[in-house]
């Protein structure tokens, strides 16, 4: 019963699902399931500045961009500040 939980929690969060219900934004929650850990670990994350994914903060709210959860998904790449060295900073 265990595995057919996972099996469908992974359907659910997979990059075609997710391009097919998802608006432009997506909760700190269902993101953090997506990349397979808890909504607590989440907002650390989000805290610190080292979430995987671009996060945008409107007011008290907090959204993650589903394009760039899509890329991390599809890349296994994260798209946090913090790990893109090597490339060019804005000056």
């Amino acid at each position: 019963m265990h595995g057919k939980t996972n099996e469908m929690q992974g359907t659910r969060y997979s990059p075609t699902r997710i391009r097919a219900t998802w608006d432009g934004t997506g909760s700190v929650q269902d993101t953090s399931r997506a990349l397979g850990f808890s909504r607590a670990k989440g907002y650390d994350l989000v805290r610190r500045g080292e979430f995987p994914c671009r996060v945008l903060r409107i007011g008290r709210t907090t959204r993650v961009v589903t394009a760039s959860l899509l890329r991390v998904l599809e890349s296994g790449e994260p798209e946090y500040n913090g790990a893109l060295t090597g490339h060019c900073t804005p000056s």
